[in-house]
């Protein structure tokens, strides 16, 4: 078959594959998947620098789809190239327990870098992929011996570019000058809602990204392959600046009739025009999921694939002869982990000292520094605030890599582009930070963090009313609730600097998920251990700190607010001799995992009389005090004044706590009595 003629079967053959599982499910987009197989195909086959037998081999080049709604379009070129995606899967499109969903997710199916199908996600992702490849190349390329050096290709869709994250990530890749990152734009000239002409039809989006420091080119007819080819290469050798290939396509391309129509975006063809499509590329209606041999054999890509592994293998091999302490600090830095001796540097501080758990947090990134050598990051312009950054790492910039990222004020790009460092590889543990009220602003990356169980920290300060001056427009009330509502989620939130300390270290030894790190603007008074338990009881998510007999009240707090817990439960014990347990509950998530057997004894079910005190809103809290306990909350938005003046305002203070925890007790004898 000629050359020309195996290519368009090729082509075809995604387009029939992607059809025929989105009849089959009754569910899917078609029609992007269909107009862009030519890009899939000639990315799959010839560009991308991948092993089907190897997925996660370090050297390979990255692809995101950020319009994760046209999987079926990756699943059919990952299948039809060699991964472990048999046919059968294709058949099982969007069916429960299958390895094709309706978005892709990293971690299930082979070939898949992030998850990505909320818009503009990947985009973003593919942004930290590519700091962390120019990073880790400045740290262990040597003259004559590269061994990190791939690219990121991504796909992005109208919705994409429409997204304000894309916007924030692109910012940020134009201003490092990210050479390696070869991102596609479908401009399909199709939404939902009808063509583009009725919500994004004025912008330019090529000459919004040139603006933006990009490299942008443009491709009449993503049909001619030629014209794509010459593009990417074009792309490939401009190093310099992140790339972008505004490629025109028509939707659903070549169904007679759906073409350039909104409803092929988003359902099913339908029978009838399925068949219409096959019979325009000359293929049989009547038949479904049609492989030729001839298109598996010239589409595979194991050979070619494990021809590039072991080209870079030989690489690896002469560069660990030549710089063997090099490649020490490579094997150390990809098992995620920091280096042996962490945990003994972590520091701690003598009680009496008032410590904001913010700046507390500042002296563990310090301690850890010289054991996370990859461990990068930064804030949304808060760096002086948040005091997130690694002294002496330096500014990482277009010509330098250093381990402090400027993000600006975009705290949505900021998310999603650490949670691409972190998919990455080799990368320890990358952070971001901002003030807690702005988590708002970056959930959705929060979201898909734990979703896709991304070994990620979030370090948030600024955590209450504390804030005080700045109003309620900074005193976040409600986000310890919501954020806790993340399933996989861990948010932390430590009393004094010893559970901060302690804090970081459940963050680093968690590698199945983000831990979330919710510090205080305000000094707190760091907790004398000797009379109290340990910090490290943190690392069980909530553990008695003192009781003053068998309990017959349990006061319950977490952050700012343990201080003032305790203070008021040695007074209720002093003044009316009532036995007094004071539970510090900084991680909630934790303490759910813990056997029942120490939620029992830390809670013990038969003390009924609890009382919870933290400055954020009362819903959840029941589920720990139970129907007969009560909660010192901010069910309401806060105030601008000094902090002293708003927590006393909004009632926490040692009198209300006692007077609050004294009614309790007061209703606990009454019902008593009753029975």
């Amino acid at each position: 078959m000629a050359g020309a003629e195996i290519q368009q079967q090729s082509i075809d053959t995604i387009r029939t594959l992607a059809m025929d599982a989105v009849q089959q499910a009754n569910a899917g987009h078609p029609g992007t998947a269909m107009a862009l197989a030519p890009l899939a195909y000639l990315l799959y086959t010839k560009h991308l620098r991948h092993n089907p037998a190897d997925p996660s081999w370090p050297d390979r080049d990255r692809f995101v789809l950020s319009a994760g709604h046209a999987c079926i379009l990756q699943y059919s070129a990952l299948h039809l190239t060699g991964y472990d995606l048999p046919l059968e899967q294709l058949k099982r499109f969007r069916q429960w327990g299958s390895l094709t969903p309706g978005h892709p997710e990293h971690g299930l199916t082979p070939g898949i870098e992030t998850t990505t199908g909320p818009l503009g996600q990947g985009f973003a992702n593919g942004v930290g992929f590519a700091l962390a490849e120019r990073f880790l190349a400045e740290r262990f390329n040597r003259p004559h011996h590269e061994v990190v050096d791939h690219r990121v290709y991504a796909i992005c869709s109208d919705g994409d570019m429409m997204e304000g994250v894309s916007n924030e990530a692109a910012s940020v890749a134009g201003q490092n000058g990210l050479g390696k990152l070869v991102y596609f734009y479908d401009d399909n000239r199709i939404t939902i809602d009808g063509t583009t002409s009725v919500s994004f039809g004025i912008e330019d989006r090529g000459a919004r990204l040139a603006a933006e420091g990009w490299h942008v080119q443009h491709v009449a007819d993503v049909n001619d392959l030629a014209a794509l080819d010459a593009a990417i290469e074009a792309a490939k050798a401009e190093t310099a600046r992140p790339s972008l290939i505004v490629v025109r396509s028509h939707i659903a391309y070549p169904a007679p009739h759906a073409v350039d129509t909104a409803k092929a975006h988003g359902a099913p063809l339908g029978a009838a025009e399925v068949a219409a499509a096959k019979e325009a590329m000359g293929w049989d209606p009547e038949r479904s999921f049609v492989v030729p041999d001839e298109v598996a054999a010239h589409m595979a890509q194991a050979e070619r694939g494990a021809a590039l592994q072991r080209d870079w293998e030989a690489r690896v091999e002469a560069w660990s002869a030549a710089f063997p302490e090099v490649r020490a600090d490579w094997d150390q830095v990809h098992t995620g982990r920091p280096r042996p001796g962490w945990v003994e540097a972590l520091p701690e501080f003598p009680a009496g000292e008032d410590v904001a758990t913010r700046d507390a947090g500042r002296a563990v990134m310090q301690a850890l520094r010289p054991f996370t050598p990859t461990m990068v990051g930064g804030a949304a312009d808060l760096v002086a605030s948040t005091q997130t950054e690694f002294v002496g790492g330096g500014l990482f910039s277009a010509t330098h890599a250093g381990r402090n990222i400027a993000f600006g004020i975009r705290e949505h790009a900021m998310g999603a582009i650490v949670n691409g460092l972190a998919l990455h590889g080799g990368m320890v543990k990358p952070y971001g930070s901002t003030f807690f009220v702005f988590s708002d602003y970056m959930r959705p990356a929060v979201r898909l963090s734990a979703l896709g169980h991304y070994p990620v920290v979030w370090v948030w300060t600024h955590d209450s009313i504390g804030v005080g001056e700045d109003g309620p427009t900074h005193q976040p009330v409600e986000h310890l609730m919501s954020l806790r509502a993340i399933p996989n989620l861990w948010l932390v939130r430590p009393c004094d600097a010893n559970e901060t300390a302690v804090a970081w270290k459940v963050a680093l030894e968690r590698e199945d998920g983000p831990v979330a790190l919710a510090l205080s603007r305000q000094k707190l008074p760091t907790l004398d251990r000797t009379e109290l338990a340990p910090a490290a009881g943190l690392e069980r998510g909530a553990y008695t700190l003192w009781e003053s007999g068998a309990p017959e009240l349990i006061l319950l707090a977490t952050g700012s607010e343990v201080s003032l817990a305790l203070e008021a439960g040695r007074k209720l014990a002093a003044d009316n001799g009532v036995g007094v347990r004071v539970v510090s509950m900084p991680c909630w998530e934790l303490f759910e995992a813990q056997p029942q057997a120490y939620r029992d004894e830390v809670l013990p079910p038969d003390v009924r009389a609890r009382l919870s005190v933290e400055a954020g809103v009362s819903l959840g809290w029941e589920r720990w005090v139970g129907l007969d306990g009560d909660s010192v909350a901010v069910d309401r938005f806060g105030a601008s004044a000094p902090a002293p003046t708003v927590f006393e305002q909004l009632g926490f203070t040692v009198d209300d706590v006692v007077a609050r925890a004294a009614a309790l007790l007061r209703v606990e004898a009454m019902e008593g009595e009753l029975h």
